[in-house]
């Protein structure tokens, strides 16, 4: 991540609003150590993913993450084979 300011967080928060309201997105979670930034997102099946992928206000954020937040990027797509937790 280059430079996070008052804009980037903003921009986030109105972001997850978004993709939970209107695009289905289940969770979301992220976290920031140093200048490293990682951001998990759940979704119902692709066609959810696809369709947030094309939102023309997430579309002109990644837009500006590019040209201003950060240095370099990398989204992964995984599904989840099995899930487990120790909720004592």
């Amino acid at each position: 991540m280059a430079l996070a300011d008052e804009e980037y967080f903003t921009t986030a928060r109105r972001l997850r609003e978004l993709a939970m309201q209107k695009y289905g997105c289940v969770d979301f979670v992220s976290t920031t150590e140093g200048n490293k930034e990682i951001a998990i997102s759940y979704w119902p099946d692709i066609t959810h993913i696809k369709n947030w992928k094309n939102d023309p206000e997430h579309l002109s954020a990644q837009k500006k993450g590019r040209d201003t937040w950060y240095k370099t990027y990398r989204v992964d797509i995984c599904k989840i084979e099995r899930s487990y937790e120790n909720s004592t």
